[in-house]
């Protein structure tokens, strides 16, 4: 008798994978079709641009721009993600914070990643330092508001009845913030993951002499269609990568929800 529900819950899952990898199926398809009847340098062969993929993964001084670059997009997104929870912080628990912060963050969200480029090419002299304000202060507003939107969505009964314990500050923020949080944070650095990506491309190509960015210049400057989709699609592999590792944390940190769904 057990047998059944498992068979319907690999049915089920294998639909939704079909499901999911049915769009790529057919875009990959139709660049194939396109690739057959154009010229290469417009439409490469999905062959040409997946070898390009494998050499870039196996070749040192490829791969390194690779890193370069998702080690610039993680160094952005945690300055980001810690400056914006400590304004966050303020904006939650004083009025006059957020009166004071939410004009100046919706303003830096209005100043276009190109616009952060070129002061940062005014401001600094190094190449990582230029890359490093850009990636933060276009992230910054993200993360401020995204971090507030959480702390403001605490119950303030559930808050309120926790504080009649006497909690330390150590262990409320343990036992129930961060809890409470957590769910919007991980969405958060899942948004801005593929933000951060666009931003880094537009830093790279301006300012920087390694990187993905770097890489996807120099195949403009040669035409070559292939090698700037593969190095696209590193930036792509990293994004889905990094998501699915924070998918997997969110699962397991908040496994419990799914045994309460099946216990109602």
């Amino acid at each position: 008798m057990a047998k059944a529900p498992d068979a319907s819950v690999a049915r089920t899952r294998l639909v939704h994978g079909a499901q999911a990898v049915a769009p790529f199926v057919v875009l990959a398809a139709v660049w194939q079709i396109a690739a057959w009847n154009l010229p290469p340098f417009l439409f490469p062969s999905l062959v040409a641009v997946f070898g390009r993929v494998f050499d870039i993964l196996t070749t040192w001084g490829e791969f390194s721009h690779v890193l370069a670059t998702v080690a610039r997009i993680m160094a952005g997104l945690a300055g980001a993600f810690v400056l914006g929870a400590a304004i966050a912080v303020p904006m939650a628990r004083s009025r006059g914070a957020d009166r004071f912060f939410s004009p100046v963050l919706n303003f830096f969200q209005g100043i276009p990643a190109l616009s952060w480029v070129v002061f940062a090419i005014i401001w600094f002299k190094g190449t990582e330092q230029r890359i490093f304000f850009i990636m933060l202060v276009t992230s910054l507003p993200a993360f401020a508001f995204q971090v507030l939107g959480a702390l403001r969505a605490v119950p303030k009964d559930l808050f309120e009845m926790v504080l009649s314990f006497r909690p330390t500050k150590t262990l409320m923020f343990r036992t129930m913030i961060l809890p409470a949080i957590l769910p919007e944070i991980l969405t958060a650095w899942k948004v801005n993951l593929g933000n951060a990506s666009r931003v880094v491309v537009v830093a790279e190509l301006v300012g920087a002499t390694g990187g993905v960015g770097y890489a996807l210049l120099l195949q403009q400057q040669l035409f070559d269609m292939a090698g700037a989709l593969a190095w696209t699609l590193q930036l792509v592999f990293f994004v889905l990568l990094a998501q699915s590792i924070i998918t997997a944390i969110e699962t397991r940190a908040f496994r419990y929800r799914a045994v309460s769904e099946r216990a109602l």
